[in-house]
């Protein structure tokens, strides 16, 4: 087996394995040590399963990463993962749960793996990636001035709550968790088969996007493409589920923060291009 095929895998899991000791230790919790490690074998599990060809190698780490945040640190452990568990544990002042996955998945980790949280770790997107609309039906629509409308509406919601000094936030925030989780599936599906397209919602609506784009722009993890080998053939743009042209390797290509490494234009390249 070539020692390249473990070298992206190796190098995910390393990263999410110094985020877990460096935590471990300065906050002194052994529960960071085990989520972060977690994640990274699971990310590296889904990484290295793609590049042995497995089909379903991005879903498996989908399935564990997201049923792990949604049922485990959300219902079981009453953690409010959603933006609006970030506000409350920012408002409090308080560096663990939700501000830290904040911090590494999707403010400052997107610098190096871009949206990679949306096509590997997102558990909204996890439900949606089942529906029929795998490739976009229908051209996309301008209307992802929504985003900043319900990151708005998060950030002003917490902040009544604290404003008015409503007791019990603790509880709130977990239901909060239920409630914004059923309100998201259920205009997710709804958004799919309107647009005929599984991911309208991460491009139109999820408020995280306001905090991905921008730092996926200057991703060190990207999907690049060899020219000499591309013959323009158009098959990467067919499948791509966000409509990126990754023909184009400038930071500035069409729909280019949108890109969520699914890798499916890698899969479908047949000269190896990608």
């Amino acid at each position: 087996m070539q020692i390249k095929t473990y070298l992206l895998p190796a190098a995910m899991l390393l990263l999410f394995e110094t985020v877990a000791v460096v935590l471990w230790l300065t906050q002194d919790n052994l529960f960071y040590l085990f989520n972060f490690s977690y994640i990274g074998i699971s990310l590296f599990l889904g990484i290295f399963l793609f590049m042995k060809k497995c089909r379903y190698a991005r879903r498996v780490t989908q399935l564990l990463v997201g049923l792990y945040m949604l049922v485990y640190l959300g219902l079981i452990s009453g953690e409010n993962m959603q933006i609006e568990g970030f506000w409350y544990y920012l408002f409090t002042g308080v560096f663990e749960a939700a501000t830290i996955h904040y911090a590494v998945a999707k403010i400052f980790g997107p610098l190096f793996f871009g949206r990679g949280w949306c096509g590997f770790a997102c558990w909204t997107a996890m439900i949606l990636d089942f529906l029929p609309y795998k490739v976009p039906r229908k051209p996309g629509k301008k209307i992802g001035w929504i985003r900043y409308v319900t990151f708005a509406v998060s950030f002003l919601f917490v902040s009544a709550l604290f404003l008015a000094q409503v007791g019990n936030l603790e509880k709130i925030m977990f239901w909060t968790f239920i409630a914004g989780n059923a309100c998201y599936y259920a205009v997710g599906i709804l958004l799919a088969f309107v647009f005929q397209d599984n991911r309208a919602f991460c491009k139109y609506i999820c408020p995280i996007t306001v905090f991905l784009k921008p730092m996926s722009y200057f991703s060190l993890l990207r999907i690049r493409c060899d020219k000499s080998k591309c013959v323009s053939c158009g098959k990467c743009k067919k499948v791509c589920p966000m409509e990126v042209d990754v023909t184009d390797n400038s930071r500035k290509r069409k729909n280019g923060t949108e890109c969520i490494l699914c890798m499916e234009c890698v899969r479908s390249c047949p000269k190896g291009a990608l």
